[in-house]
């Protein structure tokens, strides 16, 4: 089973987060992750605190360590051009020695965009740009050495476009697709993705985590495509109490993966159970000795 780790970047500094980092690679986990937020997500009136670039994050981290794997979850399409963005993780991938997985949705954050005076398009286009643009991304990634690639779209237009060096990965650099929605999005991950990742600071649960994976499997048999093709993930909020009386009294929204080392424990089984073949934990400081004892008090009962 494997298990990642997502870092905060805001209300931190870059030791931090180095030092975190290293405690990380020396233990069970499998990969680290960075969001991708200009400033505090969700909390307009903290847009004055401390925010670090996720992809600057994330470039540092593939030159300090050997191991693990490594991505920002989820890049928002919105933020930057698809091509622009598959050059940047290939050049990632050559310099982590194939290491990098590419996380994109549609990204969500009105306030964000507004402030930074990017577009805001309705939902309907975000939804039909991400697709688009996984599209783009997908050819440019699976193309040969020496290829080219043509792609005219409604949004995105390349011509003769190389993608040099391409991925270091065989058969190619992964492509998760971050985001809930049934419709789209899931859909968009069964056309083109190779990973999804669930997302439950939403509401969630082991059995919606069933439920969505169920639907990207109906999803798959509209592209002839094996389901088991596809990697399940999910992303959880995660608190780890010392007593079971703390926990009780705690105010986590109830699908939060939150409570003391053995109940945790026992839902991180659930999610295995109904299929998860990656759990990404989020929501705990950039400290290496938090991480570590999850490591050594969670993790080591799934060794």
């Amino acid at each position: 089973m494997q298990f990642g780790a997502q870092l905060g970047n805001y209300g931190t500094q870059w030791p931090d987060i180095a030092t975190t980092v290293h405690a990380l690679e020396s233990g069970r986990w499998n990969s680290v992750w960075f969001s991708d937020h200009f400033m505090p997500p969700g909390r307009p009136e903290a847009a004055d605190g401390p925010a670090l670039e996720g992809w600057t994050l994330i470039t540092a981290v593939a030159a300090i360590t050997h191991r693990l794997r490594l991505g920002v979850l989820a890049t928002g399409n919105t933020y930057r051009n698809p091509a622009l963005l598959a050059k940047m993780c290939s050049t990632l991938d050559h310099i982590s020695g194939g290491r990098m997985e590419l996380g994109i949705g549609a990204a969500w954050y009105e306030h964000e965009h507004n402030t930074y005076g990017w577009g805001f398009p309705s939902i309907k286009e975000r939804s039909d740009r991400l697709e688009e643009a996984v599209d783009l991304i997908r050819m440019l990634f699976t193309k040969s050495e020496d290829e080219r690639v043509d792609f005219s779209g409604k949004y995105y237009q390349v011509k003769d476009a190389p993608l040099s060096p391409g991925s270091t990965q065989s058969p190619h650099i992964p492509i998760l697709i971050g985001g809930n929605g049934e419709k789209r999005t899931l859909r968009t991950c069964a056309k083109s993705g190779d990973i999804f990742n669930l997302d439950f600071w939403h509401p969630g649960g082991v059995d919606v985590f069933a439920h969505k994976s169920e639907v990207v499997a109906r999803h798959c048999e509209s592209f002839d495509r094996d389901p088991e093709e596809i990697k399940r993930t999910v992303c959880l909020p995660f608190r780890l109490f010392e007593t079971e009386e703390k926990f009780k009294s705690s105010s986590g929204m109830p699908w939060y993966c939150w409570g003391t080392a053995s109940r945790i424990q026992d839902l991180l089984a659930e999610y295995i159970e109904a299929g998860a073949q990656e759990i990404m934990l989020c929501a705990v400081p950039n400290k290496p000795e938090a991480w570590q004892r999850i490591d050594e008090d969670v993790l080591s009962a799934f060794d």
